[in-house]
């Protein structure tokens, strides 16, 4: 099946250094938000018309996410984009939660004061797209806002892969939960992690963090699972 049109919420890109990045990012950040739909072959003229850029770097984009699985190549149409399984989404935010919860836990001490302003800005971002529903930029701000903290754990495999896996989410739920204003409750999240942060709660940062990875596979992702309820992370014995 071939579209001509993509959603109506992709975003005319302005151009910058990097553009073939910039459209590569604002491409993940459509399909995991299900603006380009799974199963449905897009043509990069098409996408370049909609993001007004050329479509060289486009369908360099394009070729980007084939080679990490988020598209199939089409001869002569475009790329499809790949289907996730719900087992596959399973096993993605277990290993997620794995890794995340217990290192925010442990770079919050870390964290310059100096550095606060700055992400207290990403997370503001986060609900200033929610509030307008512009699930691309919802999603990619939300992406650099987890990966910067996840940063400054030092190890750029950790952050490579929590990148990857999130590249493979697919948060289809997202449209309704926009629609519906509860998106801005998921948004606030983020400031409520920058709360505990400063106030040097690294354990109820986990715990935070631990609840706002399980709506990846509740009303985020369409409501195929209920949130994922992980056990907490005990409060005694354990410095923050």
């Amino acid at each position: 099946m071939t579209t001509s049109s993509p959603s109506s919420n992709f975003t005319v890109l302005k151009k910058r250094e990097s553009l073939r990045e910039t459209v590569a990012h604002a491409l993940r950040a459509a399909i995991v938000s299900g603006e380009m739909e799974p199963g449905v072959v897009y043509s990069a003229p098409m996408l370049s018309a909609r993001f007004g850029v050329s479509a060289t770097p486009v369908r360099e984009a394009m070729l980007d996410l084939a080679r990490e699985g988020m598209v199939a190549s089409v001869p002569n149409k475009g790329f499809r984009v790949t289907k996730i399984s719900e087992a596959d989404l399973d096993h993605i935010t277990e290993l997620r939660l794995l890794i995340e919860p217990p290192t925010i836990r442990r770079v919050s001490p870390l964290i310059p004061e100096a550095d606060f302003v700055r992400l207290r800005r990403l997370a503001d971002e986060i609900v200033d797209f929610a509030e307008r529903a512009d699930l691309i930029r919802y999603t990619e701000a939300d992406r650099r806002f987890h990966l910067t903290l996840l940063a400054y754990s030092d190890n750029p495999r950790l952050v490579d892969t929590i990148s990857q896996l999130r590249s493979q989410t697919r948060l289809l739920g997202l449209a309704s939960l926009a629609e519906s204003g509860e998106l801005r409750d998921s948004a606030e999240e983020h400031l409520q992690l920058m709360d505990l942060i400063q106030a040097g709660d690294g354990i109820g940062a986990e715990e935070l963090m631990r609840r706002h990875i399980g709506h990846v596979r509740g009303k985020w992702a369409g409501g195929a699972r209920p949130d994922v309820a992980a056990v907490p992370a005990e409060r005694t014995g354990r410095g923050s």
